[in-house]
């Protein structure tokens, strides 16, 4: 498995993947949802607000509960199962962040809204 994932995993992720598709702010135009998976299962999750809304970005509060491991004394996810993976889904499929940044390098705008079948940020404290 990977790293567990925490709030600071994933700023150290954003700013990994900053100005590329691996990132919310990128890619959103283009129809990609924050989502997760759990590699264990293959459950994918997006990314949601702790009330069940839709986030714009990659949030661990939205996470079912068994998946998570650790909460602040305030109430927020703070850690998830080394097996949760942070993605996005774009035409029902998840792409990891690396699958992501490389889809949007090398396919034109016009050719990714027509490829459904192509294969599988949030900063610490941000609430989009």
């Amino acid at each position: 498995m990977g790293h567990t994932l925490t709030e600071t995993l994933l700023a150290l992720e954003t700013a990994r993947f900053h100005g590329t598709g691996g990132v919310s702010e990128n890619n959103r135009s283009l129809g990609f949802q924050p989502a997760f998976i759990d590699d264990e299962t293959g459950t994918v999750y997006l990314s949601r607000f702790p009330d069940g809304r839709l986030a714009p970005c990659h949030l661990l509060d939205g996470l079912p509960a068994e998946l998570v491991l650790a909460r602040s004394e305030q109430g927020p996810v703070t850690q998830v199962k080394d097996s949760v993976v942070s993605g996005f889904v774009h035409d029902d499929h998840f792409y990891t962040r690396d699958e992501a940044a490389a889809m949007l390098v090398s396919a034109p705008e016009t050719e990714l809204s027509r490829s459904p079948n192509m294969s599988r940020q949030a900063v610490v404290g941000m609430r989009c």
